[in-house]
C-alpha cells in the first residue's frame, strides 16, 4: 500500500508540475537543423519492435525508436510484413539531415538483417544487440512497451492497420508532449516552445481529451 501511495503522489505531482512550470521550466528542443536536436541523438536510440493482434487474430508489428535521455519516441511505424528491407527503411526516415545517434540498442530479432546492419553502418551508427533472456538490458524500451500496452492498446479494438497507426500516432503525441516521467524528474520528453511569459497569476486549467478521452492534457487557458 505504501508504494502504490508513492507511485500515485508521484503521478500527481508530476501532472501538477506540468500544469505549472510546463513553459516555465523546460527548455524548448530545436527541430531538425538546430544544434539541440543533434544533442538529443548523441547517445543512443532503443529500436523496439511490438506485436499486436487485431480483432480477426492477425498480427501487426509497430516500431518504435526512442532516445534514451528525454525518453522522447523520435518513430513509430506499422506494419504487416516487417522485412529486414521495411526495418532498414525505418531507420532511414528516423534519422534525417545527417543526425544519427552514435549507438542503437536492439534485441536479436531476425528482422534486424543485414540491410538493416548497413543503413546504421553507412550512417555511423553502433550497434549494440542486446544478450538472450535479459530485458533489463534494454529497460527503457521494456518500460515503454508496456506503457504502450497499459495505456493504450488494453483499451482498444483493433481491427486494421490504419487504425492502428493512428491510434499509436495519438498516444505518442501524448507520451511525448503531455505526459510527465518520473525517470527524467517529472519533465515531458518534448515539451512545446515558450510562446508567452510564465505568469505566477491564478488562471484556469482546461483538461483536453486524448484518445477520446483515454487521457488528458491540462493546460492553463489563456
Amino acid at each position: 500500500m505504501e508504494s502504490f501511495s508513492s507511485w500515485i503522489f508521484g503521478s500527481v505531482n508530476g501532472l501538477s508540475r506540468s500544469i505549472c512550470g510546463r513553459f516555465a521550466q523546460n527548455t524548448p528542443v530545436d527541430r531538425p537543423g538546430g544544434h539541440s536536436y543533434a544533442i538529443i541523438w548523441q547517445r543512443c536510440g532503443p529500436v523496439m519492435r511490438l506485436q499486436v493482434t487485431d480483432l480477426f487474430f492477425r498480427p501487426l508489428f509497430a516500431f518504435f525508436i526512442v532516445e534514451v535521455q528525454s525518453r522522447k519516441v523520435i518513430h513509430v511505424n506499422v506494419t504487416r510484413s516487417p522485412t529486414d528491407l521495411w526495418v532498414a527503411q525505418q531507420l532511414r526516415e528516423a534519422t534525417p539531415y545527417g543526425q544519427t545517434p552514435t549507438y542503437s540498442i536492439r534485441d536479436n530479432d531476425k528482422k534486424f538483417g543485414p540491410s538493416f546492419a548497413r543503413v546504421a553502418t553507412t550512417s555511423g551508427i553502433k550497434v549494440l544487440r542486446t544478450p538472450y533472456r535479459t530485458p533489463r538490458a534494454n529497460a527503457v524500451c521494456e518500460r515503454f512497451l508496456g506503457s504502450v500496452r497499459r495505456e493504450c492498446l488494453d483499451h482498444f479494438l483493433i481491427f486494421h492497420e490504419k487504425q492502428l497507426s493512428r491510434v499509436l500516432g495519438a498516444y505518442i503525441t501524448y507520451f511525448n508532449r503531455a505526459r510527465p516521467h518520473q525517470g527524467i524528474q517529472q519533465r515531458i520528453p518534448d515539451p512545446p516552445a515558450l510562446s508567452a511569459p510564465f505568469s505566477h497569476q491564478p488562471s484556469k486549467v482546461c483538461a483536453v481529451p486524448v484518445l477520446g478521452g483515454l487521457h488528458h492534457d491540462y493546460r492553463r487557458v489563456a
